[in-house]
């Protein structure tokens, strides 16, 4: 079995998207089993939205033991040795982060935040059903990429660009 990777989803608040991004990347690690996916927030609300675990259960993800976490966790001892960090939202990408044990290869994935959109319950749910579809698309993109030919520059020029827009396809 290949070495798993740790990817660390970054949010402002750890409640949505980054939380999303989580259990997408568990989800399809499951069969494949070289990924472990984390989040957290640089201030974290400390509850996840309820439409992000709707989303989640409507797809048949897990949501078990998903929650709102700050970034602090990861920068210990214990924490998790991380292979990759990606900011999922604005606020963070523009924040100074903590040092990365391992220096992790990093990239900017922002996504527009579901929690924000103002409207009808439909609207709502209709901007986490495309946070998702974001996500879900870079994420399988990610671990699609052919790991025993990149180095590490090619795979950094991977990771920006999987970032860059909502339907990026990434030629390898």
């Amino acid at each position: 079995m290949p070495d798993v990777k740790n990817v660390l989803f970054l949010c402002t608040g750890n409640s949505a998207r980054s939380i999303m991004a989580e259990a997408i990347m568990n989800d399809i690690s499951i069969n494949m089993g070289r990924f472990r996916g984390f989040s957290a927030g640089s201030r974290p609300t400390g509850t996840v939205n309820p439409l992000a675990i709707e989303q989640l259960q409507n797809l048949h993800l897990s949501a078990s033991g998903l929650r709102s976490k700050s970034w602090e966790e990861f920068t210990g001892p214990d924490a998790p040795v991380l292979d990759f960090v990606f900011t999922v939202c604005d606020n963070a990408a523009g924040e100074i982060c903590p040092v990365w044990p391992g220096q992790p290869m990093t990239a900017h994935w922002g996504i527009p935040d579901p929690a924000a959109v103002a409207g009808s319950d439909f609207e709502k749910q209709r901007a986490f059903v495309e946070a998702f579809r974001q996500l879900r698309n870079r994420i399988e993109l990610l671990t699609n990429l052919p790991w025993d030919k990149l180095d590490r520059i090619a795979l950094q020029k991977h990771l920006n660009d999987i970032g860059k827009t909502p339907d990026t396809v990434v030629s390898t």
